[in-house]
């Protein structure tokens, strides 16, 4: 009885240790998930507070010691409920300088949901995520936006339901004197492992329009681009830089084709 007694009070005293240990687990332990959901592209940055409640900048490392670029205005504050040791997720994650309102988390290991929001990305941060957006030099405004996302994990594939948007407002390049080159939308339906793209132009002078989608992992895209009447001249130079031309119908094209 005495023996049973000690066991118990040993295993109450190893359990409240480990407990202890994970509840005041460090941020940088998340910065670590992130970058390896990630597969190395993003990383967390000047991370404060703890696994569970904290604060940190997203962007992009320079190699595994550099220092970590921006890619988003603000910071993002995380809460993570201890239920996760439950095998539950509760989470909420803000940044108002980014997200147009707090994003939740809840489900399991295996399924949870995603609440909608829209978050901004600067253009010309992107350029940190490497080629070919450090060579084109994006300027503009893009907006993502999506309804409620359900994700969903079997067998180490992750699959994704809904739908997102994202719009891209007066755009322009380095590679081109023409400010802006247009407004796009582009939007996504995510059934699971596979999803549809549809490319639209809002309005030019450079048009862009196509379709695409992703089935098992691999992606499609069938497009083209060509000048509105009258800026033909002045769009030619940065337009033979996208593709081949073709004729379609009356106008000559760019074939915009990823298979």
């Amino acid at each position: 009885m005495l023996i049973s007694k000690r066991l118990t009070w040993i295993f109450a005293a190893i359990l409240s240790v480990i407990v202890t240990v994970v509840m005041f687990l460090p941020a940088s332990w998340l910065g670590l998930v992130v970058e390896k959901q990630s597969q190395g592209r993003l990383s967390l940055g000047d991370v404060q507070g703890s696994f569970w409640q904290g604060s940190a900048f997203i962007g992009v490392a320079a190699g595994k010691t550099g220092p970590v670029t921006p890619l988003f205005p603000g910071r993002f504050q995380w809460r993570i409920s201890p239920i996760l040791m439950l095998g539950q997720i509760k989470a909420e994650l803000e940044n108002p300088a980014a997200l147009s309102a707090p994003v939740k988390i809840a489900g399991n290991f295996s399924q949870w949901q995603v609440s909608p929001s829209v978050l901004l990305l600067p253009p010309e941060r992107l350029e940190g995520l490497g080629a070919p957006l450090n060579t084109i030099g994006p300027t503009g405004s893009l907006h993502l936006s999506w309804n409620e996302l359900l994700f969903s994990r079997k067998n180490a594939q992750l699959s994704m339901t809904g739908h997102m948007q994202l719009e891209m407002a007066e755009m322009a390049s380095r590679l081109s004197p023409i400010k802006p080159l247009g407004s796009y939308q582009m939007a996504f339906d995510l059934r699971g492992t596979d999803a549809d793209m549809q490319l639209l132009t809002m309005k030019g002078p450079m048009m862009l329009a196509g379709s695409g989608k992703m089935t098992n992992g691999r992606f499609q895209f069938s497009g083209k681009a060509w000048a509105e009447a009258g800026q033909e001249a002045r769009l030619a130079n940065l337009l033979n830089l996208l593709g081949q031309r073709r004729n379609d119908g009356e106008k000559d094209v760019i074939a915009l084709e990823f298979k």
